[in-house]
């Protein structure tokens, strides 16, 4: 089943948050996953929204995605963004997938 990784973001030191950014695709490219969205300046619907980006990413499996977010590459960079950000995340099930 498809599932969602689905981030909100509040930067709190950018040049750390960039060095990790730039490095998200490299390592990223490695596992079974893709970037469905992006965006530093989604639009607010509804409610208070206290971040600046979103980031939604989608993996064929919640193994997969475990696969991914605990592998030694992943784990050495999200270091800065750990580092950089006050976030919030969750995974999310697809429907019908």
């Amino acid at each position: 089943m498809t599932v969602y990784s689905v981030t909100q973001m509040r930067f709190t030191d950018r040049a750390t948050y960039d060095r990790y950014q730039s490095k998200f695709m490299g390592v990223f490219s490695k596992f079974d996953g893709a970037v469905v969205a992006a965006d530093e300046s989604p639009k607010v619907l509804e409610g208070e929204w206290p971040f600046e980006k979103a980031v939604i990413l989608s993996f064929p499996s919640e193994e997969a995605f475990f696969t991914f977010a605990t592998s030694p590459e992943y784990q050495e960079i999200s270091k800065d963004r750990v580092t950089a950000t006050v976030s919030t995340a969750i995974l999310v099930k697809g429907i019908g997938s």
